[in-house]
């Protein structure tokens, strides 16, 4: 499975994500599938996170973030909650102004679509202790 995912399931996993590298702890790869300043004000992306990566903390405002999950094992995680395990077909919803956080399980690869709308404010990393308890506690749903 892992392999599969690092190869790219259904899109290509894309370039290292240089440019929101400093919000994600670990590496992640980006390939933007539409671009909101061409096509539609949304956009959407197909996101790969190597073994142990994972975003920062964020909030989207005046808009949303869908997650749809395409391969591997990840997390997902709104703040006050527990931390929920994340398989392909999975789908998350994140409403407006809900800070959250989304990445792979310390031990497998993951990738997922992501359609954004709004503005992302970016806060700070998770940190390990925060991940390590989010991996030992994930529900799956």
């Amino acid at each position: 499975m892992n392999e599969e995912v690092k190869n790219g399931i259904i899109f290509e996993r894309g370039d290292k994500n240089d440019a929101y590298a400093q919000f994600f702890t670990g590496q992640s790869y980006l390939n933007g599938l539409i671009s909101p300043e061409k096509e539609v004000n949304v956009g959407v992306d197909n996101v790969t996170f190597e073994p142990g990566c994972r975003n920062n903390w964020h909030i989207h405002h005046d808009g949303y973030q869908l997650l749809l999950v395409t391969g591997g094992v990840g997390l997902y995680q709104e703040e006050g909650q527990p931390a929920r395990e994340l398989h392909p077909g999975d789908v998350v919803v994140t409403h407006d102004g809900v800070k959250h956080w989304h990445g792979a399980t310390q031990d497998s690869w993951f990738s997922h679509v992501a359609i954004t709308a709004g503005t992302p404010e970016w806060l700070e990393a998770v940190d390990d202790d925060q991940y390590s308890q989010a991996n030992a506690s994930a529900k799956r749903d």
